[in-house]
Parts: C-alpha cells; structure tokens; sequence
C-alpha cells in the first residue's frame, strides 16, 4: 500500500462496516492515515476489532459492534456512533459472507443458503444505509461506497447467490445515487478475487493462479481495493452511481 502523502481527511468522520476483515481493515488504515475518525463495525471479533484501532494513527477512533443482518444491532450501532462522534461523513459497507455452492449444483443452493448470502450482502447493506442516510445528508458532502464484486457481471464467483446478491448491491448503487443526490455520493467498488480468507476453503494456492491468469498477472491485495474506495471518496467528486473494478483486468 502506498504511504499517505498528507491529511487529506482531516475532520472527517469514516465508519466501515466489517472494519476488522481483511478489505475493511486496510480501508480503516487507509482513511485513519489520511486525518479521518474511523468507526471499526466488526460483528463478533471484539479482539481484533480493538487491536486494529489501537493501531491506527491519529485519534477518537472506535470499534463498535454490528450485526448487519439484525436492523436493530444496525440502528444501535447508529445511534452509538452519534452519540460519541455526533456527525459522519463517509459510510463503507465492507461486510458480508458467502458459502461456495458450485454453480452447476442447483440442490446445494439451498434456501437458506440464499436468505444469509442476500441478508449480508444486500439487506443488511441497505439497512446501514438507511439507518445512516439522515447523518451522511447532514454532512452535506457525504460518500457511501459499497464493496461489491465482479461476480455481479461476470456470472462466476462463490456460488449463484453471491453473484445475484452483488448484482442487487449494484442496482441499489445506482438506484440510491439518483435518490439520495445532491448531499450523498454512492458508488460501488468491484474487486475479483483478492488475498484474503473471505471465500471458506479457497487456497492462497488458488488465489495466486487466479492472479497469474488476469491481463495484469497479478494477484489483488485488500490494500488495493482500500486504495480504490479512497480514490472514490477523494478524487473522484462527480462520480456516483458506478461500479469501479479492481481486478487487474480479470473481467475482461
């Protein structure tokens, strides 16, 4: 990851559900090194959650919980981050899971397989959203970026409701850009397979083929996909609506 070249985010407040995984984590580095407060969302792994902010640089950080399938743990953790911080300006929904179905295996998708995968990554997203929408409106500049994947447009990824529930995430990208403009920014950063125990039994030996294989023949690292929502959130003022890939070409 690159090193921060000034406080670009200074008196901005960050809050990044799913804050202590891997893409969250570097995110809330990221952000923290550029002069922003960053909340921690982490959902059971109060450990690691407290370690990463007591690592960050700067000051007033925080790690708070949230269950992002559970409205009311969504709405608690709100009103716990007003009330200590009282404003925010940058909302990052990093969290959600998946359980690998192989595509052609249409009875191992089951049910309940779908209700969590569409729960986490697209329910649960949009609860944050809403549940922070009147604060992110106030701050009168503020930026969501919702952490999708490619899986929404190529049609390959952990299993068929991860793509489908990535392709809900980016609709209700586009969808919320045109309904929440002109105080809010909404964009969605598209990462491909990435270096991280994300996806339950994938191999680092896995990963590193995929990476070989893509145009670029590399092997994406969670600090490129922090890198990438910090360019959304920076460099990027009249963007919204749009999904932005990072996958060293492998959607091509």
């Amino acid at each position: 990851m690159r090193e921060p070249t000034g406080r670009e985010l200074d008196g901005k407040v960050a809050v990044v559900v799913g804050g202590s995984g891997g893409i969250g984590a570097a995110t809330c580095r990221l952000l923290a090194g550029q002069g922003a407060r960053v909340v921690v969302g982490y959902r059971s792994n109060a450990k690691a959650a407290e370690a990463l902010v007591a690592e960050l640089p700067g000051t007033g950080h925080l790690a708070l919980p949230v269950g992002v399938t559970d409205t009311a743990s969504i709405e608690a953790f709100r009103d716990a981050v007003l009330s200590a911080i009282g404003r925010v300006d940058i909302l990052v929904n990093s969290a959600g899971t998946t359980t690998p179905v192989p595509h052609r295996n249409l009875d191992g998708l089951t049910d309940e397989i779908i209700d969590e995968v569409f729960a986490s990554n697209w329910r649960g997203v949009f609860a944050t959203i809403r549940a922070f929408a009147p604060a992110l409106k106030a701050s009168g500049a503020g930026v969501i970026v919702n952490v999708s994947s490619i899986a929404a447009f190529k049609g390959f990824g952990s299993s068929i409701a991860y793509c489908g529930a990535k392709a809900a995430l980016d609709s209700m990208t586009h969808t919320l850009a045109l309904a929440l403009a002109p105080e809010i920014r909404v964009l969605s950063v598209s990462p491909g397979m990435v270096a991280t125990g994300f996806v339950p039994g994938r191999t680092s030996e896995e990963i590193e083929r995929a990476g070989a294989a893509t145009p670029l023949g590399k092997v994406a690292q969670p600090e490129h996909v922090a890198e990438t929502i910090y360019g959304a959130i920076r460099y990027m003022p009249l963007s919204t609506g749009i999904r932005i890939a990072v996958d060293a070409g492998r959607a091509l």
